[in-house]
């Protein structure tokens, strides 16, 4: 029995040292056929360098035109959704630029408007203050004559005429008159030439008024008038 065993185990080994080498035989035989056959490239190396130059010309830009903006050649395997959605864009990109300068324009034709309208504004608010200062200086030359007016005077000899009768004589200038003397027609009407330079020189306010209106030749009328003497011209 052990006899036998034994011969199995042998006839086990040599069968296994006989496959084994089977194995490594035709392992080197393909070997050696694996290396004298042609290389041939794989479709997918083939296929790289067209695949890289397709990506290359994807990504080089257009040349832009002034004011538009930049765009890409879409490759030629793009789907349609994806090129409609770039122009789309583009044309969207183009809208705004477009409108952003013309935002820009009216910006500058507004701050032009202001500036006008601001230096008319500076023009008015001098003339204003110029009119409230006049006005001013008025209201105190009336308020002055006002409060050194003579007192009225009863009707007689020596009574103030009512130099207001006279045309281009109003309330302000009677006071003025007034204040400087001038009271009656005969004064008036008696005036030379140099008295009437002399008297237009002291109302600057009124120049010229008195050969303007004629106010000797009024008031010699206006005395004649009221007392039936006419005055003789007084000499220069």
């Amino acid at each position: 029995m052990n006899g036998l065993t034994l011969l199995v185990v042998l006839a086990l080994a040599v069968g296994a040292f006989v496959l084994w080498r089977a194995g490594v035989v035709h392992g080197r035989r393909q070997a050696d056929a694996s290396a004298r056959a042609p290389l041939r490239p794989a479709a997918s190396t083939v296929a790289e360098p067209a695949r890289v130059e397709a990506a290359a010309a994807a990504a080089t830009p257009i040349a832009a035109t002034p004011g538009s903006p930049p765009a890409s050649v879409a490759p030629s395997d793009e789907p349609a959704g994806v090129a409609a959605e770039r122009a789309r864009l583009l044309r969207s990109l183009a809208a705004e630029n477009e409108a952003l300068r013309r935002a820009a324009a009216s910006a500058d034709a507004e701050r032009a408007q202001l500036a006008s309208l601001a230096d008319d504004r500076r023009r008015l608010f001098a003339e204003c203050a110029q009119a409230r200062a006049e006005t001013a200086r008025y209201r105190d030359l009336v308020i002055a004559l006002e409060d050194n007016a003579l007192p009225p005077l009863l009707d007689g000899p020596s009574a103030p005429d009512d130099l207001k009768l006279i045309v281009g004589v109003g309330p302000v200038l009677e006071r003025m008159l007034h204040q400087l003397g001038v009271t009656t027609y005969r004064q008036i009407a008696r005036w030379s030439a140099r008295d009437i330079d002399e008297f237009d020189a002291k109302l600057p306010e009124f120049p010229g008024r008195i050969r303007r209106d004629g106010w000797v030749t009024q008031a010699r009328a206006l005395h004649q008038s009221k007392f039936g003497e006419a005055l003789p011209a007084r000499e220069r």
